[in-house]
């Protein structure tokens, strides 16, 4: 039934609602129970319901706007976020496309929404989990789409990423090349790592595959006391640990301050390299060598390849950027 031949009343009727109900969703006109609303949504993804769709072929014009889900929720750095959303803009506005900000949160249902209301002309998605519930609704809206991230079932989706696997593996030679023998990756907070979110344990694949049997990977906390105290346990069960990887940018910091109050001379006898945003590298004392996260380069590729896709171009299924790392 997918398709144009689709209509209310059989998204109506799949839900179990009046076909008042599915129009009050969609335009939010009226507050709907959050039940009812899941429900009805479930519908327009199974069913693929594009109600203007009609109306938008015959006017043969665009919406002129992309839809960009970010990941504001436990574990999830804003000021990156905000570097994401800033080289997604700025590249849409050459394109003469604008963007519409939603969160993680909404999932198949906030896509299956914005599909429904013609509102906008694609999606691009991030903080992709492997096992990513979003990407069987973008299948069946099909509504033009990439994806900054990359889940286990890639097949027929666009995908655009950092290397994350290749860079947990550079932070190891880093280490190892300064003679560090134990290393241990202090990656994101457990709840990352709990929703299987793609980047993070790529990362964590890349760094233990690389690191050999001495190596091993901790989730990581952001607020400062948890922070130390993760710091202290990880000193006292490995005490000749001399090598750390940090992928955790809000706890950088305060890493580098439980190593000092450890005794730990960071760039002597201790080793620290990071993956995340220059500013964080330059931050500490002593600066630290980083692996950049390019997320403006990142988010313009997702953009551009968007667009492309919306004008009938085609474009590689993969796209993963090389990392690159820098000594401070």
């Amino acid at each position: 039934m997918a398709g144009r031949g689709v209509t209310i009343a059989d998204v109506a009727a799949r839900a179990g609602v009046a076909a008042s109900t599915v129009s009050y969703v969609l335009s939010g006109k009226r507050s709907i129970s959050p039940e009812t609303a899941d429900r009805v949504m479930a519908a327009v993804a199974d069913l693929g319901y594009h109600p203007h769709a009609g109306a938008r072929s015959l006017a043969s014009r665009r919406a002129g706007v992309i839809a960009m889900m970010l990941p504001l929720r436990e574990g999830m750095h804003l000021p990156v976020l905000m570097q994401f959303a800033s080289g997604a803009v700025t590249e849409a506005r050459r394109h003469d496309q604008d963007v519409l900000l939603m969160t993680a949160d909404e999932g198949p249902a906030g896509l299956a929404r914005v599909a429904a209301s013609a509102i906008v002309d694609g999606l691009i998605l991030m903080d992709v989990e492997l096992a990513d519930p979003r990407v069987d609704a973008l299948r069946r809206l099909g509504l033009p789409s990439v994806l900054m991230g990359i889940p286990e079932d890639a097949e027929g989706l666009t995908c655009v990423d950092l290397d994350f696997t290749a860079a947990g593996r550079v932070c190891v030679d880093y280490l190892a090349q300064r003679g560090c023998g134990d290393v241990v990756l202090l990656g994101a907070p457990e709840a990352v790592y709990a929703r299987r979110t793609s980047f993070a344990l790529r990362v964590r694949d890349g760094f233990l595959g690389r690191g050999g049997p001495s190596a091993e990977a901790w989730a990581c906390p952001e607020d400062p006391v948890s922070v130390q105290r993760t710091v202290k346990e990880l000193l006292a069960a490995k005490p000749d640990l001399t090598g750390l990887a940090v992928h955790n940018e809000p706890a950088v910091g305060h890493v580098m301050h439980a190593l000092a109050d450890a005794g730990k001379r960071v760039g002597e006898d201790f080793h620290v390299v990071v993956i995340g945003p220059d500013e964080v590298a330059e931050r500490t004392h002593p600066q630290l060598p980083s692996v950049l996260i390019p997320a403006e380069v990142m988010a313009e590729t997702a953009v551009r390849h968007l667009t492309r896709k919306l004008d009938g171009v085609d474009v590689p299924d993969l796209t993963l950027i090389e990392p690159q790392l820098t000594l401070r």
